[in-house]
């Protein structure tokens, strides 16, 4: 092969490293200049109509072969969808991809998706919509089935699951790949409780942080104490590395614990209460509270270490408070507001539930964290970055990097309170405009089902199966 024809490929693959949905098609077209494939063969595969295979196999075995390295600095720039096309042309090809996976090469700027079930999949399936080609894919995954679980948190392409034994499992849904966390047993406030026969009945929750018991403690069933404990999970780094550790915000009154790999119990980090949000930087994470303060917490070493970066800003609690990261590395402070066009006074607390925040409308506010004055600094846009919110750690990513996403704009999957109260209501999930408070629909209709609540998921192929 040529070398001029390599460079020529390469320079104009790096000229559209900004436009990497156009990656595949590109180097579809380019493959008949440099291995003078048959270019209405290629145009099909381009437009994902049906080649058959064993013409697709006899055509490209029978010419030169990208050296490996090459297609690797070609594939790592795909996302997953195009790298499992791309994998399934040819054994060479195939080889390249699989190595970039078991490596851990795999591009790490994905567009995110929407991971959501649908009940006419089955109890075992997923749906994953793309934002970047506006489509769905189906995952079949392991069990219990994804159906019957509640889904409380996604990070690095796993998501955080409690099964109907009310216990957490990772599982990245692009792989199949599967890993039990600590018993919940073991959190601070639960306790099992056993039958006549030694056998695990129930669970007994005790309603008490650090500073005071609130009431006597309740008893729940297995699969019904998940309700009542889990709000919010969020993950350190890729487990299949088997180097990470996992933060979990929980009740009674929204507190903390964390769980390293390997660890048989969670650790209780008191006297922390109305937890929000969560970022993590290697050993070090950031956590909001719903009154606007902010605690750093470092557990590099024997003992947890904590200290105050924001001191608490509102006297009442918010809807939701969430704290990101934007690429500038400025730390930022987002509020969301739900308004109820049908709410009056005599609305009582037990009425606002899933229903409440299916019908209201949600905006937010945008702050900068100004770490040497300890303060918030409204933001009036996020300029050219787009942010994501749900039951994922808040994303702020730059628009540009992602051609299908939209800047000033915000990404809401449905993470209320309430979730598991109203597992039949219509879901929240909508990208809302900063600059003009104007919400839409992501895809109309709406594809995903009610439970488990959708969730942002980055596609991790690491060590996924190209078979």
């Amino acid at each position: 092969m040529e070398t001029c024809s390599l460079a020529r490929m390469m320079m104009r693959l790096q000229s559209l490293a900004m436009h990497p949905r156009d990656l595949c098609s590109l180097i579809f077209r380019l493959l008949p200049e440099l291995l003078g494939l048959p270019p209405f063969l290629l145009k099909k595969v381009c437009k994902d109509e049906h080649v058959h295979p064993r013409l697709m196999r006899t055509t490209v075995g029978m010419l030169p072969e990208l050296p490996k390295d090459i297609l690797i600095d070609i594939f790592v720039l795909l996302d997953t969808p195009d790298l499992v096309r791309a994998g399934s042309v040819c054994s060479s090809w195939y080889s390249a991809s699989t190595s970039l996976c078991n490596l851990g090469l795999c591009r790490r700027s994905q567009t995110p998706c929407l991971l959501y079930t649908s009940e006419s999949a089955g109890e075992s399936a997923a749906g994953l919509y793309s934002l970047a080609e506006k489509r769905s894919y189906k995952l079949t995954l392991p069990d219990p089935p994804i159906r019957s679980r509640y889904v409380i948190g996604s990070n690095h392409g796993w998501i955080v699951s409690a099964d109907n034994r009310s216990e957490l499992h990772l599982l990245n849904p692009i792989t199949g790949d599967q890993i039990a966390l600590p018993s919940v047993t073991t959190i601070e406030q639960v306790k099992p409780v056993f039958d006549d026969y030694g056998a695990l009945h129930k669970y007994e929750l005790s309603r008490y942080t650090a500073l005071k018991v609130y009431e006597a403690p309740r008893v729940f069933d297995l699969g019904e104490l998940r309700e009542y404990v889990y709000l919010k999970a969020f993950l350190s780094s890729d487990p299949s590395t088997g180097n990470y550790y996992v933060v979990l915000i929980h009740y009674p009154y929204m507190q903390l614990s964390f769980a390293r790999a390997g660890d048989d119990k969670w650790t209780w980090l008191p006297p922390h209460t109305y937890c929000s949000d969560c970022i993590i930087e290697e050993d070090l994470f950031y956590v909001a509270s719903q009154d606007g303060a902010i605690h750093a917490f470092d557990i590099s070493g024997p003992a947890v270490t904590q200290r105050v970066i924001l001191d608490e800003i509102k006297d009442y609690i918010s809807d939701k408070i969430y704290i990101a990261q934007a690429p500038s590395g400025d730390l930022l402070q987002i509020w969301k507001y739900t308004e109820d066009p049908d709410y009056n006074d005599d609305v009582s607390e037990l009425q606002i539930d899933a229903e409440f925040y299916a019908r209201c409308s949600t905006t937010c506010k945008v702050h900068k964290v100004d770490l040497a004055a300890k303060k918030l600094v409204e933001k009036n846009s996020l300029g050219e970055n787009v942010l994501f919110l749900g039951h994922n750690p808040s994303l702020c990513l730059r628009a540009g990097e992602y051609p299908r996403l939209k800047a000033n704009h915000v990404y809401f999957t449905d993470d209320c309170d309430y979730l598991p109260s109203g597992q039949s209501q219509h879901r929240y999930i909508r990208i809302h405009n900063l600059e003009n408070s104007c919400s839409e629909e992501i895809v109309s209709p709406q594809l995903w089902a009610n439970w488990p609540a959708p969730v942002w998921v980055i596609p991790n192929p690491r060590k996924m199966n190209l078979a």
